[in-house]
C-alpha cells in the first residue's frame, strides 16, 4: 500500500512523532512554570528520549540523536514555535479557559505521539534480523512510552503511564496488533495498530477508564 520503504517511512513517522511529543513537553513544562530553557529542554527530551532509549536496546551507540541532528532539531524548532504561540496567546484569557486548552491540545498530540512512535518502534524491530514478535513488542512500547516518561520525571510528575487512562496499556495492545499482523499485511498491521492506540486513548478518556488500583493509603504508610 504505501510507495515507499521503511526507511522512508520510518522517517515520516519519527518527524511526525517528534513533533507532537514536542508539543506535548511543551505544554507540560508551561503548566510546571518552566521558564524558556525548561519548556525547550522538555520538548526535546519528550521527543528524542524514547528513540534514545529504543537505540540502546537494540545496540544502536551512540543513539540517532546524536548521529543525525534532524529530529533534535525537529523537536528545538517545534518547541520554539509552541511556546512563542502560548507566550502571546494565553494572557488575558481565564483560567478555565486555559486548562481546558491545556487539557484537550496535550491529550490529542501526546496521543498521537504515543501512537506514532509505538508504530515507528516496531518498524525499527522488523528490521533487524530474526527479530521476535516480543522483541518488536518490546520496541514499539519502549519508544512510544519512553520520551513520556523521561518528561514527567523531569517535569517532577508520576509519569503518566502509570496513573492514567490506560496510557501503556494503548501501546502494548497497538504494537502487539502491528507485530502479529505485520507478516499478513505490514501496511494494514500499521494502520490498524495506530488507529487502536488513538481508539483505546481516547475511550479510556471518554469514559475514564483507568487500570485497578488500591485507593486511599496515606503516604506515610509506605515503607521506603
Amino acid at each position: 500500500m504505501f510507495c515507499m520503504d521503511l526507511s522512508e517511512l520510518s522517517l515520516i513517522l519519527n518527524i511526525l512523532g517528534v513533533v507532537s511529543f514536542a508539543i506535548s513537553g511543551v505544554l507540560v513544562a508551561v503548566r510546571r512554570k518552566m521558564d524558556y530553557l525548561g519548556v525547550v529542554i522538555l520538548g526535546i527530551v519528550s521527543s528524542v528520549g524514547g528513540g534514545v532509549i529504543r537505540d540502546v536496546i537494540m545496540g544502536r551507540v551512540p543513539p540517532q540523536m546524536f548521529t543525525n541532528p534532524l529530529y533534535v532539531a525537529v523537536s528545538f524548532i517545534t518547541a520554539n514555535i509552541a511556546f512563542i504561540f502560548l507566550f502571546f496567546n494565553l494572557e488575558g484569557k481565564s483560567r478555565p479557559a486555559i486548562n481546558r486548552f491545556f487539557e484537550e491540545v496535550y491529550f490529542w498530540f501526546d496521543t498521537f505521539g504515543l501512537a506514532l512512535f509505538t508504530t515507528q518502534g516496531v518498524i525499527a524491530g522488523k528490521t533487524m534480523p530474526g527479530a521476535s514478535i516480543f522483541l518488536c513488542s518490546f520496541l514499539g512500547v519502549m519508544t512510544g512510552v519512553g520520551g513520556g516518561v523521561l518528561r514527567d520525571i523531569l517535569a517532577n510528575t508520576v509519569p503518566a503511564i502509570f496513573i492514567k487512562h490506560i496510557y501503556a496499556l494503548a501501546s502494548i495492545v497497538g504494537a502487539l496488533v502491528i507485530s502479529l499482523l505485520w507478516e499478513v499485511n505490514d501496511s494494514w498491521a500499521m494502520i490498524m495498530g495506530f488507529i487502536l492506540i488513538v481508539q483505546i486513548r481516547y475511550m479510556a478518556r471518554r469514559h475514564k477508564w483507568n487500570l485497578p488500583h488500591i485507593k486511599n493509603i496515606p503516604p506515610e504508610h509506605i515503607e521506603r
